[in-house]
């Protein structure tokens, strides 16, 4: 009942995402820039709304109610999107052989119903993300040896209705919206996610509900707050005259309990959060946590801060993954895709390489590097996170190697053909779309690794206060990765506006030069990755040095 929420909810978005570019340029008249970055916003915001569905989820509501509600949301976005389909006057009208030779563009109130519609959608696809694996997971007892096994086939189960929902996205949904109409693509999916949520609702009574424990956010941003607060004090050496969980007496003991973390030396400013103020006693301290912060509080808070050069560096792969559904589905427009004499691949179809490619991946990486690995670098896990991460990074900028080559031969035989100087960007080359199933395999081969090393990262080195802290941080990763392609584009297509790279007409344009600026800025990021990932000490490396064993829930979660 859970997981079917997760299911539509991968359903709808990738089913509008990766045809969207090509329902701005075909039905909306824009140009392929900007169309690109209506998708790539999209996406962005949608993840970014993870960060706001999980401090509502965390702080006010709870998982149930938010997934509830966020679904109720998402619905309406689509029915929105469905209806500006179906009603003429919500388009522009279609091209004619008398058209001038660029057709009308949709107007602003056009574009301003289909950006309700979507944004309205990102709304309810961030609140609904955010909640479903956690929710999940509250309905098993980590204390429990048999429902913690249970709890490992539960995210089984997550990742393969994920896979399911991807591959009907891009393979069902995408010819229907091509072939039928985009009407019934999206109506499909607005119905879908209004049955996911019956389906959700139903069952209420079957489901173990936690107490809210408030937001991690809140946490780092009254650290902060408080050591802002504090500057002109003076910090003490001697670490029993700062306020810790041990001041609570016998409060807080049971599963909730925090582990009480040595002071470190790194951000030693961060620590005046916890100085003890005059004679106030920790009763009356704790009952304001904007006047006084516990010393574990600022170490976990430190733990995160130790974390954001490695999220930082993994921005730069979202980048690359978001030219999968914007330009490489755009150049597959451009190309042969019949297969036999009367079927034609829809562009953004091609995605299911990318999705393959990640389902294929998983499966040799468990079954042939693991094994290879454990030998060879003495690591039970085979690869760390931080070295999938890596392994990640190269294959993207392999992509977009791979990817600028691939222009370059349809650029070729489209000149060749006599094609270059048709005004017409519909013109189809001669070239089999199956050339570009390279960067489409790379980038989902890297996602195989990037998305495990990084889900794996975040959520071995978040300290256990702040869990839901790790979904956060990955989610914001791939947000943005998406703003920076579209702030990428927007330059590029400013800088080189008399001769564009992202022309309207990719037979006019230069796309391999900014598929070359991405390698090349992809390789420059994973130089600044690697110094990165040598200066991290994991969690369990640097506890193990200061004498701290981990509590065994956080062992069974590295597991």
């Amino acid at each position: 009942m859970i997981l079917g929420g997760e299911a539509v909810e991968r359903l709808t978005t990738l089913g509008i995402a990766v045809n969207l570019v090509t329902y701005m340029t075909a039905t909306m008249h824009l140009g392929n820039a900007t169309s690109a970055n209506t998708v790539t916003n999209f996406l962005g915001t949608s993840f970014m709304l993870c960060l706001l569905g999980g401090f509502i989820a965390d702080t006010f509501l709870g998982r149930y109610l938010t997934i509830a509600i966020f679904a109720a949301v998402q619905a309406a976005g689509v029915t929105i999107l469905t209806i500006s389909t179906i009603i003429p006057s919500l388009r522009p009208p279609r091209c004619t052989a008398e058209s001038p030779p660029h057709c009308a563009p949709a107007t602003e109130f056009q574009l301003t119903i289909l950006y309700i519609a979507l944004y309205t959608t990102a709304l309810g696809t961030g609140g609904l993300k955010s909640s479903v694996s956690g929710f999940g997971s509250d309905q098993f007892d980590e204390s429990n040896r048999n429902e913690r096994a249970q709890m490992t086939n539960f995210f089984n189960w997550f990742f393969f209705f994920i896979s399911i929902g991807s591959l009907a996205a891009v393979t069902i949904l995408v010819y229907i919206q091509d072939n039928m109409g985009r009407q019934w693509g999206y109506g499909i999916c607005a119905c879908a996610i209004v049955a996911g949520l019956v389906v959700f609702v139903s069952g209420t009574r079957r489901y173990r509900f936690k107490k809210l424990v408030g937001s991690p956010l809140t946490q780092i941003a009254t650290v902060f707050v408080t050591a802002w607060r504090k500057r002109r004090l003076d910090l003490p050496s001697d670490s029993s005259f700062l306020f810790d969980i041990d001041d609570f007496g016998d409060q807080g003991h049971g599963k909730n309990k925090k582990q009480k973390l040595p002071r470190s030396k790194q951000f030693r400013f961060l620590d005046k959060a916890a100085i003890k103020e005059g004679e106030k006693g920790a009763a009356i301290t704790m009952m304001n946590k904007w006047n006084i912060s516990t010393l574990t509080d600022v170490e976990e808070v430190k733990m995160v801060i130790r974390m954001l050069p490695i999220w930082a560096t993994n921005i730069m792969f979202w980048t690359v993954y978001a030219q999968m559904t914007t330009f490489s589905v755009s150049q597959a427009t451009t190309m042969d895709r019949r297969i036999g004499k009367s079927f034609q691949i829809p562009a953004a179809s091609l995605t299911v390489f990318f999705v393959g490619s990640i389902l294929l991946t998983v499966p040799i990486y468990d079954r042939l590097i693991v094994p290879v690995a454990r030998k060879l670098l003495k690591n039970p896990q085979g690869l760390t996170p931080l070295q999938r991460i890596g392994v990640g990074l190269v294959l993207s900028i392999l992509a977009m190697v791979a990817a600028a080559l691939t222009e370059l031969k349809r650029l070729d035989v489209a000149s060749s053909n006599g094609l270059a100087n048709i005004n017409d960007p519909t013109t189809e080359v001669p070239l089999n779309v199956f050339w570009l199933i390279p960067q489409f395999f790379l980038v989902g081969s890297g996602e195989a690794f990037t998305y495990i090393g990084q889900l794996d990262f975040f959520l071995r080195e978040c300290p256990k206060g702040m869990k839901t802290m790790s979904t956060g941080l990955f989610l914001s990763t791939l947000s943005l990765g998406f703003f920076v392609s579209s702030f990428l584009v927007t330059i590029v297509h400013k800088i080189t506006g008399d001769k564009p790279w992202l022309a309207d007409n990719l037979n006019k344009g230069k796309l391999y030069n900014f598929y070359w600026l991405l390698a090349i800025l992809s390789a420059l990021n994973l130089g600044v990755y690697l110094l990165c990932a040598k200066w991290y000490v994991y969690k369990e490396k640097r506890f193990a040095e200061e004498g701290i064993e981990l509590e065994e829930s956080e062992m069974v979660c590295h597991a």
